[in-house]
């Protein structure tokens, strides 16, 4: 089953998770967005994967966004969605 990666990183992170997914050949789109409670820019990373790279994907986004998370900061928030369907053309 496809899963779709809904990755929202803090403007300062998104370059290095950006750069880590594509090297590890993980399709991405990027989405320029706002949101919380400042309005801060960040930028939301659409990842589409199989079930079963669900796992890998998370770790290289923690793995990227561990310099950038401070206290109560975090660099990034997830949302791991099921995708109904799949298509390419």
């Amino acid at each position: 089953m496809k899963k779709l990666i809904f990755a929202i990183i803090m403007a300062d992170a998104v370059e290095a998770v950006s750069q880590a997914l594509v090297q590890r050949k993980f399709p991405v789109t990027q989405i320029a967005s706002v949101g919380g409670f400042l309005r801060r820019g960040n930028t939301t990373l659409v990842i589409g994967v199989d079930e079963e790279q669900v796992s890998s994907v998370i770790g290289i986004i923690r793995e990227a966004c561990a310099p950038y998370s401070k206290g109560d900061h975090h660099a990034a928030t997830l949302f791991v969605l099921s995708a109904a369907q799949f298509i390419q053309t």
